[in-house]
């Protein structure tokens, strides 16, 4: 009588269990390269989620991916249901300009929250006579990776400064995590990208090919952040590197994390409650989000608007009416 009676409690229990794992949905977030910020942020986020993945039902997973606009076109798709994007191209998807022309407005994306700012950074060989953005005509250059908000990044600047490709002597593009073996092997002259700091990859550039980290300052690129509410001024700190003791002064853009209309409530309620619930336990998982503020996360830097699942964890955190 005792083992019919464990043999149903088994039974049941293993039902219980099946439908548990049934229930379980999957969500997966686009980033970036491995060795710059957007991957480690998606980390981060899934990491929080996952905590309580037992009480939302959500299991949350990081693919490493070609960058902004990448992640932006394959939420479109269906194909992702979160992505990190700089701030710029979230605006020019939602509103269909610039890379997105062709496509139209993504009438369907929606933020989540910002997270970190990302300064344009310029690297360059010490001995290469890049001191300023406006050197790097006849320079070996790498522009960023195809699919990369960087690329992207890199024909705004070029538009705004008069460029076009020919003023390079080499318009490289390798990913960022090609870039530091490429300047200490003198590949190339210097590269770009856009990134929180600190950063592990300019870290390791400045260490092992005593590199110099240099302004993008003009009248161009005054006028850039100007005319446009998604790009910033912005300095990287004397010291954060060395042998790089002075203030760079720079401009950039937001690091964000968007979805689309078509996710559902539930899954980004669960994110944003994860992230924003827990934003202590988050500043904690990079560097780079030590000086985030929950208020400014949530308005910051975004173009499209709020997933009314984010709205209903903000309201719930009481940091949106």
């Amino acid at each position: 009588m005792k083992l019919k009676s464990l043999a149903i409690a088994m039974t049941v229990a293993g039902s219980l269990t099946g439908a548990a794992s049934a229930q379980q949905q999957f969500i997966s977030i686009g980033t970036g390269g491995v060795t710059g910020v957007y991957y480690p942020t998606g980390g981060a986020i899934c990491r929080l989620v996952n905590k309580n993945r037992s009480e939302h039902g959500f299991r949350c997973s990081v693919e490493s991916t070609g960058g902004s606009i990448y992640n932006i076109n394959t939420i479109r798709a269906g194909e992702l249901e979160f992505g990190v994007a700089q701030s710029d191209w979230q605006y020019h998807a939602y509103n269909g300009t610039s890379k997105f022309e062709e496509a139209g407005a993504f009438e369907d994306l929606r933020s989540v929250f910002s997270v970190h700012a990302e300064p344009v950074t310029i690297l360059a060989r010490r001995d290469s006579g890049i001191t300023n953005i406006t050197d790097l005509p006849g320079k070996r250059f790498n522009i960023g990776n195809p699919g990369s908000g960087t690329l992207g990044t890199w024909e705004v600047i070029e538009e705004a400064m008069g460029w076009t490709r020919g003023d390079l002597a080499l318009a490289a593009q390798m990913k960022s995590s090609e870039t530091p073996g490429a300047l200490c092997d003198n590949s190339i002259d210097g590269y770009f990208w856009l990134v929180g700091h600190p950063s592990g990859v300019t870290q390791e550039t400045v260490a092992s090919c005593d590199a110099i980290i240099v302004p993008a300052v003009s009248d161009e690129i005054t006028a850039l952040v100007e005319a446009n509410d998604y790009y910033r001024t912005a300095t990287i700190p004397g010291g954060m590197y060395p042998g790089n003791p002075d203030d760079i002064q720079t401009f950039g853009v937001g690091a964000t994390f968007v979805t689309s209309a078509t996710v559902s409530d539930d899954a980004v309620y669960a994110v944003a409650m994860a992230v924003l619930g827990n934003l202590e336990d988050f500043r904690k998982l990079h560097p780079a989000f030590a000086n985030l503020v929950a208020a400014e996360m949530i308005s910051d830097s975004l173009s499209a608007p709020l997933h009314p699942g984010a709205i209903r964890a903000y309201q719930e955190l009481g940091l949106m009416e």
